[in-house]
């Protein structure tokens, strides 16, 4: 989802991209990912690569989500190190910040307290990647920077039924709830969290102008400063999709984070705003949804 939207505005502004897949080399393999590095031979490097994940999945599987994302970034930054790439960009996520915390969250907010603990493995892991890029910074005098993306929602999202995120959970939930005629949906947690999302096509142009435009050893957000309850969002998708029936909400299963609204002002000071607003931006997943698996399930 993420690497595709920046793929994208890489081809809209000209620049020469290559876009590698899990179908083009494992990068939980060091030999392989030195391989792929030393043939393309980058001047950049943006790993938006990961093992991602709902609150669900993260809290079912903590060793697969540390192992392999610790395997991912550490092999792509041996490699890019080792052939002299001269700009990473390393995606982290707002998760990595602690589960109570001061609103809206400060860069200088990291690890100054407790991790959610449902996803502090994958936290854990984005942690150690941008310790890891700033200690190349430090060390080596590399020209890597770090960048935490809020909540990422668009197109090419993983919908499945274990692993997605709240906002693709719902879309193919209402959906499937319409093709079968079912009046009651159930959701996890109490509907209670405030969340901010970031669709994917603003988070690379943010990505892109960091590119050009960014160079500290300081992580940077990347936000919108706008968030909604999961319960309003909800009764937002419904409406959006067209979903009459009845919403409940399954208490006895965790909320995650009760908040998470991103300081953004680094990023907006660099002359950067969000253009896509949050039903703009439901509406045209949907669509996309729509179009990807109804229109092939009617084939």
């Amino acid at each position: 989802m993420v690497g595709s939207a920046i793929v994208e505005k890489l081809q809209f502004s000209k620049k020469s991209v290559m876009s590698i897949s899990s179908q083009n080399v494992d990068l939980r393999n060091l030999e392989s990912t030195l391989n792929l590095i030393n043939e393309i031979r980058p001047n950049i490097i943006i790993n938006a690569a990961a093992k991602v994940g709902g609150l669900n999945y993260n809290n079912k599987f903590p060793v697969d989500f540390l192992v392999e994302n610790l395997s991912i970034q550490n092999n792509l930054i041996s490699a890019a190190f080792q052939y002299d790439v001269e700009k990473f960009i390393f995606l982290g996520s707002s998760c990595i910040y602690p589960k109570i915390s001061q609103q809206p969250i400060k860069e200088e907010f990291l690890m100054s307290a407790k991790l959610e603990e449902t996803n502090s493995a994958y936290a854990m892991a984005k942690l150690c990647g941008i310790e890891l890029v700033t200690s190349y910074r430090r060390q080596y005098g590399k020209s890597w920077i770090n960048l935490i993306p809020t909540s990422v929602y668009g197109p090419r999202d993983n919908f499945t039924d274990t692993a997605s995120h709240v906002i693709p959970g719902m879309i193919k939930k209402f959906s499937e709830s319409i093709k079968h005629n079912l009046n009651v949906v159930t959701f996890f947690g109490t509907g209670a969290p405030l969340r901010e999302f970031i669709h994917s096509d603003d988070l690379a142009s943010a990505v892109l102008l960091c590119m050009e435009s960014y160079d500290s050893d300081e992580p940077i957000n990347i936000g919108t400063g706008f968030e909604i309850s999961v319960f309003d969002l909800a009764y937002l998708i419904a409406k959006l999709i067209g979903f009459t029936g009845d919403i409940l909400w399954d208490s006895s299963l965790p909320d995650g984070t009760p908040r998470k609204l991103l300081d953004s002002t680094k990023i907006t000071n660099l002359g950067w705003k969000p253009s896509i607003s949050l039903e703009a931006g439901l509406k045209s997943v949907i669509n996309w949804y729509k179009t990807k698996y109804e229109v092939r399930e009617g084939k």
